[in-house]
């Protein structure tokens, strides 16, 4: 619910919604369940601009990850490890324009094993490199995301890829904005983010 939240602009009440899911699970939660609650709670504390409660959220989460047994762990949550968590980093600092940081979480973040989180981790990348001011491998990463995007169906991804372009545009128009354009226009996501 949380996650679902930020994704609607309720920062506020994701945050809560991550504190209030911590408290309730406390007695019986694992590190991993913790380490996602703390994820979720630093994702929307980066939209709110709370660069310190995030940080000290997303340390939360590290320190309840690295105590996690994999052989205790419930098999929902299992996809929620250490490149999921970079992931997650990623999102919060690229949301607090911490853009070398952000690349630098992105970069880690990527499993091979979940195709629709290595899309969002690829697109938070390439936002990254846009935030500090590589055009060029922003739009070079992007392009990769379409690949990796290209079955999937999902408004998120979309919302993603149009943030993207939204930003990209306000950077200007250079040759590689351009190509990105060229190479994306027979890609479905490149084409339902255009509306």
């Amino acid at each position: 619910m949380s996650h679902q939240a930020t994704f609607l602009g309720r920062y506020a009440q994701a945050a809560t919604l991550a504190r209030a899911a911590l408290m309730r699970i406390s007695p019986v939660a694992t590190p991993t369940l913790r380490a996602q609650s703390h994820a979720m709670e630093a994702r929307a504390l980066a939209r709110t601009g709370d660069v310190a409660a995030c940080e000290a959220a997303l340390s939360a989460a590290t320190k309840a990850l690295e105590g996690r047994n994999s052989d205790d762990e419930p098999e929902w949550i299992s996809y929620f490890d250490e490149a999921e968590l970079a992931a997650e980093a990623a999102h919060c600092f690229r949301d607090v324009n911490s853009a070398r940081r952000a690349v630098s979480h992105a970069e880690n973040a990527m499993s091979g094993s979940h195709v629709r989180s290595d899309f969002f981790a690829t697109m938070v990348l390439a936002h990254a490199h846009l935030r500090a001011g590589d055009v060029e491998e922003a739009c070079r990463v992007a392009l990769d995301a379409l690949d990796l995007g290209e079955q999937h169906k999902s408004a998120r991804c979309v919302s993603y890829l149009a943030e993207f372009r939204r930003n990209l545009s306000a950077s200007g128009h250079g040759v590689a904005t351009r190509d990105l354009a060229e190479e994306a226009r027979e890609h479905r996501l490149w084409i339902a983010s255009a509306v």
